[in-house]
């Protein structure tokens, strides 16, 4: 009895896309996501860092023991709930401020990436009733973003990697390419001592935190330790190529999901807008420019609201693009047509309705989608904008021509 060729077939051809999956894919895109979500976070720390005692610490109208019951029913966790003294409060915030600097800069990405999430998670969940649809989108963001490679390019982590491959090329010249590969000189001592500090406050969040989060906070913990163990003593075995290729494939399903969390945010926008009946008439923006809490600039709000078709231009404008934009992604000239319409949108909301965290976080969330070539244009761009390097001038050894016996 023949066998069927199906079987052969399909393994065959995953055989010839594996490279393709295992392959970190689309840096750029998210290196901008790791980026913009580092200065918005930071934004938002540093906005509330005057109120944050009365929004997040021990002077907020909802006391440590309603926090708890809040945080019991929505099944999340807060490190601030570990105590209610001042000096843990200030630690924490201080430290998501900083985690926040060191992703935004790419400086031991993988650690500071955890760090920021719990940090953040820890203080929207202490009082997520002051929190709006730009705090929800963060809170989602930061958690994708510990699953992705985003350091791959625009970071000190690779500017230290592509030291690290030079260091070894100059090592392999001179004949020590093996010693310098495994040399404590070529490891990340740095990442392993935050990785071994790390079981500490581990075991108190397993403490505090509902088993699901206990255990992804130590599944991350211990990944990132067979990570380094490979990278110490096993450069070059297949295991390393193995544990690099499951994180590429990891970092693509994470990208892969932010596109569709936000095809999903504009989808449901969308939607629920049309049901409506301001959105049916298109007065929705009428009414919304005439609310005193998202005025900042009563004129300007005026003046718009005065002009009768641009309002409803852009009241329907706003619900067709958002329906539109998740069934444009196979079509890059529109999807790129849509993507510049909305996050102008964005910015005009931000200044027109007072909201800028939202409208910034949602320009991140679209920057995914931006053309690769385009992001390189403006790398490059900017590039060019730093000044140029110095040159350490030669030795006198270097300098003197080489000469020969005889």
């Amino acid at each position: 009895m023949n066998r069927s060729p199906l079987l052969p077939a399909l393994a065959a051809r995953f055989a010839g896309r594996l490279p393709d999956i295992t392959t970190v894919r689309a840096p750029y895109q998210a290196a901008v996501l790791r980026i913009g979500l580092a200065a918005v976070c930071l934004a938002f720390l540093l906005r509330e860092w005057p109120h944050r005692h009365v929004l997040y610490g021990n002077r907020s109208p909802l006391s440590s023991d309603l926090a708890r019951i809040l945080v019991e029913e929505e099944g999340s966790f807060t490190v601030l709930l570990w105590s209610d003294g001042q000096l843990w409060f200030e630690t924490v915030y201080t430290l998501a401020t900083a985690a926040a600097v060191a992703v935004l800069l790419g400086w031991r990405t993988r650690t500071m990436s955890v760090l920021l999430m719990v940090g953040l998670l820890s203080l929207e969940n202490r009082n997520s009733l002051v929190g709006d649809g730009g705090d929800n989108v963060l809170r989602i963001m930061v958690i994708y973003l510990v699953l992705t490679r985003c350091a791959e390019v625009w970071s000190l982590d690779a500017r230290r990697a592509r030291r690290r491959a030079r260091e070894l090329e100059r090592a392999a010249e001179a004949g020590g390419a093996e010693e310098a590969r495994t040399s404590w000189a070529a490891f990340d001592v740095p990442g392993i001592t935050l990785w071994a500090l790390a079981p500490a406050p581990l075991l108190t969040v397993s403490g505090h935190a509902p088993w699901g989060w206990a255990a992804a906070l130590w599944t991350l913990w211990a990944v990132l330790g067979v990570w380094y163990a490979a990278a110490r003593w096993f450069p070059h075995h297949e295991a390393r190529a193995v544990l690099d290729a499951a994180a590429s494939m990891l970092h693509n399903a994470a990208m892969v999901v932010v596109a569709a969390q936000v095809c999903l945010i504009y989808a449901t926008a969308g939607w629920y807008k049309i049901q409506g009946s301001r959105w049916q008439e298109g007065s929705a923006l009428y009414y919304a420019l005439h609310l005193d809490y998202f005025a900042p600039w009563p004129a300007l709000s005026g003046f718009l609201a005065s002009q009768t078709l641009l309002v409803l231009a852009l009241t329907y404008g706003t619900v067709m693009v958002q329906v539109a934009f998740p069934f444009t992604l196979a079509h890059r000239g529109l999807k790129n047509a849509l993507l510049a319409v909305m996050i102008v949108e964005h910015l005009g909301i931000a200044v027109l309705l007072g909201i800028p965290l939202l409208s910034l976080s949602m320009v991140v969330c679209d920057a995914v989608f931006l053309p690769t070539g385009l992001l390189v244009a403006l790398g490059a761009r900017c590039a060019r904008l730093r000044p140029p390097a110095r040159v350490p001038a030669p030795r006198e050894a270097e300098r003197a021509p080489a000469t020969t016996p005889g």
